[in-house]
């Protein structure tokens, strides 16, 4: 199975893509999108940005599924409100693109990869790099990204088996964890 996940952004949306045999967990690719090189006041061309950019991801790795992060309210509303744009740019072209998609927290990641739930970005990167056998740390959009594909692998498994006993139903599932899947 190949596990495509998105940490959103409106500036920078990181992406990773790995394959899971079983327990095994092998890295496919990672990296960033970035809307940075466009006026921060053309929102609409950042999201196409952003939109596109996931496509390409989704069109050029073929991943079988998708996991993105839940964005939380920050102390801006502002910020708060154009991250969830971006976050919804993000899962528009997951779903344009055919995949199914499941939402885990920052703090469900960082329990998954570090153990932990206050673990700071470079113990994530850090995991990030032992748990996938890279040469060198990823930077810490597609670090996040790539944990949540981790988190989504060894979580999903679990909710698939669950959904085959109990069929899942949209209220009564939603919280699992404090996480969603669709």
């Amino acid at each position: 199975m190949r596990i495509l996940g998105i940490d959103p952004g409106l500036q920078t949306t990181g992406f990773g893509v790995v394959d899971v045999d079983g327990h095994r967990l092998s890295y496919v690719a990672s990296g960033t999108i970035r809307t940075t090189a466009l006026d921060r006041g053309d929102l609409p061309g950042r999201l196409k940005l952003l939109f596109d950019g996931i496509t390409e991801v989704a069109q050029r790795y073929q991943p079988d599924s998708s996991a993105v992060e839940i964005v939380f309210v920050n102390t801006n509303p502002q910020s708060t409100l154009l991250l969830g744009q971006a976050r919804g740019a993000a899962l528009a072209a997951l779903v344009t693109s055919l995949l199914p998609v499941a939402e885990y927290t920052a703090l469900q990641m960082k329990k998954a990869v570090a153990g932990h739930g206050r673990a700071g970005k470079d113990q994530i990167q850090a995991m990030v790099q032992r748990m996938l056998q890279l040469p060198g740390l990823p930077g810490p959009d597609a670090a996040d990204a790539l944990g949540i594909a981790i988190t989504h692998a060894h979580v999903g498994a679990a909710m698939a088996r669950i959904a085959e006993v109990a069929p899942l139903q949209r209220r009564q599932h939603a919280m699992y964890k404090a996480g969603r899947s669709y």
